[in-house]
């Protein structure tokens, strides 16, 4: 059984619902200072069209799946697929104008249910699968849709982007996120993949309080990790401590380690006995 201690400290982190809702209130707020790329309509979609002083022509509409057209009063069949919402009201607009419907149209396009574009977040989340992106979705706002991190969740996500036809790995530091680095929170688009992975484990056994399996934080030390285990117990020596640790060619080699030492992922941390 793995231990996670559900307090806060220097270096560590919470991942309970309050903190993800600070995320999300974080979030929004980055969203809407910054200058967001629109989204773009897709089939699936539905708008909300609003014509002023006409409410014949103002309808609620779905963009068909295969063609991302709607039927629109008058025009018939217009596509709107690949538009953001403004363009959409200017291409209606036109249209009307054109074909000598209307004088001076003014025409409002928004988007009622986002449908066309969906990002897949899988790994250590409490609902993972495919969720609908927004106006401006971003990396925390998927995780949200998703339920929030799971308590083995890494610290450390992986989002898949495809960027000139081939998938690129960006990973993201949740640990700079909360520190206040909002170029952590990238833009999401339809194709991208979000994985959160899970967190790195240390063991420790021998003479310690509690042995057993920890999360590994960054940075972790040999000190660290057996205040995490409870302390030595009063058998227990701090000289002669070993790690197993695993080789690149997946091996194990024993290592001997000191107090200041920094302790790697899978590492197997054994206090001896005091000999008297």
């Amino acid at each position: 059984m793995i231990n996670c201690s559900p307090t806060c400290s220097a270096g560590n982190r919470c991942f309970g619902w309050s903190g993800w809702l600070w995320l999300a209130i974080l979030a929004l707020h980055v969203g809407v200072a910054a200058a967001a790329e629109e989204y773009l309509l897709g089939g699936g979609d539905v708008v909300q069209i609003v014509v002023y002083g006409q409410a014949d022509l103002s309808i609620e509409s779905r963009l068909s799946q295969d063609s991302a057209t709607i039927a629109y009063p008058l025009l018939g069949e217009v596509p709107l697929g690949g538009l953001t919402p403004a363009q959409a009201g200017q291409k209606l607009a036109k249209l009307l104008k054109a074909g000598g419907f209307l004088k001076t149209p003014q025409v409002t396009v928004s988007v009622k249910d986002y449908l066309s574009q969906q990002v897949p977040v899988m790994g250590q989340v409490n609902n993972p699968g495919e969720y609908s992106l927004k106006d401006e979705s971003r990396v925390v706002d998927l995780i949200a849709q998703a339920g929030g991190l799971k308590t083995n969740a890494a610290d450390e996500i992986v989002v898949v982007k495809l960027e000139n036809g081939k998938p690129i790995k960006h990973k993201i530091d949740l640990m700079r996120f909360y520190a206040g680095d909002m170029s952590q929170n990238i833009r999401v688009a339809r194709g991208d993949f979000i994985l959160v992975p899970k967190m790195d484990t240390f063991y420790i056994y021998g003479e310690v309080t509690q042995p057993g399996k920890y999360r590994l934080e960054r940075g972790m030390t040999v000190m660290q990790a057996l205040s995490v285990g409870g302390g030595v117990s009063g058998r227990g020596s701090l000289s002669g401590m070993k790690v197993t640790r695993i080789q690149p060619d997946g091996k194990t080699k024993k290592v001997d380690v000191d107090l200041n030492d920094i302790l790697q992922p899978n590492d197997v941390l054994y206090v001896k006995e005091r000999l008297f």
